[in-house]
């Protein structure tokens, strides 16, 4: 029997409203490499993940991809309000990527700050509201 000890986290869903603008935005803009995309019943597996760790994937899920109808208006409701989910990122040039997402035209939330905690970070949002935030640790 587990208990939990044994689990390696492998694929975490990332809520948008279509996959090819999300492909195109998470590949594209930020860099994330595409690790499988692949029609299947009811709609398409698509993952993308940063290529120092292959062992982690996003899947770009739209609401389509939810089996009940209840699922999937959850999902709509979430994606017209701001989808909200957040992925962090670390990174060794916070500035840096700040400059280049800014000027890729990424909706801002947050530039660059030193947070008491030791990180210097920043914030932006997917098209569908999520958050990503990268952040560089500092010392």
């Amino acid at each position: 029997m587990s208990t939990g000890k044994d689990f390696t986290l492998t694929h975490v869903a990332v809520l948008v409203g279509d996959q090819d603008k999300a492909l195109e935005f998470y590949r594209d803009v930020i860099g994330l490499e595409v690790r499988q995309d692949m029609p299947f019943p009811g709609g398409r597996w698509l993952t993308v993940g940063p290529a120092s760790q292959p062992g982690i994937e996003f899947i770009l899920e739209n609401p389509e991809m939810n089996p009940s109808d209840a699922a999937r208006q959850a999902a709509e409701a979430r994606l017209s309000s701001g989808a909200q989910g957040t992925l962090i990122f670390s990174t060794e040039a916070v500035d840096d990527t700040f400059a280049r997402l800014y000027d890729a035209g990424v909706d801002v939330d947050q530039e660059p700050i030193t947070q008491p905690y030791g990180v210097r970070d920043c914030g932006f949002r997917d098209p569908w509201g999520n958050h990503l935030r990268f952040s560089q640790l500092l010392g």
